[in-house]
């Protein structure tokens, strides 16, 4: 199916993924380790409290960490240490499921983002670059690390080099200990739930994965700024975690009885009681998943004027202009794998 992807394991494919999102081109060892990125790892003009702000709500919106890698596209050890984070497949797919890693340019010139940096618990100034600091949904720090404990060592127990880089184990480790501890789907159902009830609207349930493309396109449709004004005055949205959350495959067999069948994105309208007004499964069942083509905006659309209670219909139709604006072009769309699974 091209606007739903398959429900699979896919750590092999997480490296893949990750390496079509990577700032940072080719492989491990392909070049010196001191030699310049293809592009920069770092953005040295970004605000660095803007981007730990802007991570910290993308954090706490899916229950994860953030990860702020201070150093700067100078620092050779900071290149290592993002290459591992790209390469090596229990990390990657690691700070995919559990993470937002922010960059944040610092030390060059002197001083900058330190205070920043000092604010957070991050000993820049002893504990050198690359330095980590993990925080959670509220921004709050939850660890700080020099990495220096994380290099690979050689047998007289002293950093083996930069060309070595760091223990893939050491870092995979660190991440393990620090991150969130897994959401209850049940529980995230039944908040959504009273929410709603509270608020008068409908729930928007909806099933995703991190690995998943086309759920992120579905989810960043319905916080962009066109569609997030109106979708917030109808519907609370919950989103279930189907490879993250505790519970999540049991709630979602509860909604779709072909769960293990149905790629996802898979969505359903709730009422505030829990009933199904609607889902993303046509009548001839096959699951819509992001909407794109005309048929499935269109049915996306006679879902929305079933279920709607205090949007109008011109309101109703600026969010399915919306929903239509976001779909991407057909030259743009990614291409299926023989799985079924785009990026």
């Amino acid at each position: 199916m091209r606007r739903a992807e398959v429900v699979r394991p896919v750590v092999g494919s997480i490296v893949l993924l990750l390496a079509a999102m990577a700032t940072v081109g080719g492989l491990a060892g392909a070049a010196p380790p001191e030699a310049a990125p293809t592009r920069k790892v770092y953005d040295e003009a970004a605000d660095g409290r803007t981007q730990i702000d802007d991570a910290v709500a993308r954090a706490q919106r899916e229950n994860k960490r953030v990860l702020v890698q201070w150093g700067g596209n100078w620092c050779p050890w900071c290149i290592r240490l993002h290459q591992l984070f790209e390469q090596d497949a229990d990390v990657a797919r690691t700070l995919l499921y559990e993470y937002e890693v922010v960059y944040v340019d610092a030390g060059r010139p002197a001083g900058k983002n330190v205070e920043l940096a000092k604010s957070l618990g991050a000993a820049l100034d002893t504990g050198g670059f690359p330095y980590l600091t993990v925080l959670d949904g509220e921004g709050k720090p939850v660890a700080n690390r020099s990495t220096e404990v994380l290099e690979v060592k050689n047998d007289s127990g002293a950093s083996a080099g930069v060309a070595a880089g760091h223990d893939p184990k050491a870092v995979l480790a660190f991440l393990k200990a620090n991150q969130a501890r897994p959401a209850d789907a049940a529980a995230v159902l039944a908040q959504g739930l009273a929410n709603a009830k509270t608020s008068g609207r409908r729930v928007f349930l909806h099933f995703g994965a991190p690995w998943c493309g086309w759920c992120r396109r579905l989810e960043s449709w319905i916080r962009s700024p066109d569609a997030a004004p109106l979708f917030d005055q109808e519907f609370v949205d919950v989103k279930i975690d189907i490879d993250r959350m505790t519970g999540a495959g049991a709630v979602y067999a509860r909604f779709n009885p072909a769960a293990g069948r149905m790629g996802i994105p898979w969505f359903a309208v709730l009422a505030a009681d829990g009933s199904v007004l609607g889902t993303s499964t046509t009548a001839e069942g096959a699951n819509i998943g992001f909407p794109v083509d005309p048929k499935e905006i269109e049915h996306f659309a006679t879902l929305l004027r079933q279920s709607v209670q205090h949007l109008s219909s011109e309101q109703q139709a600026a969010l399915i202009a919306s929903l239509r604006a976001a779909a991407p072009k057909p030259a743009a769309r990614p291409a299926a794998d023989p799985a079924g699974s785009t990026p």
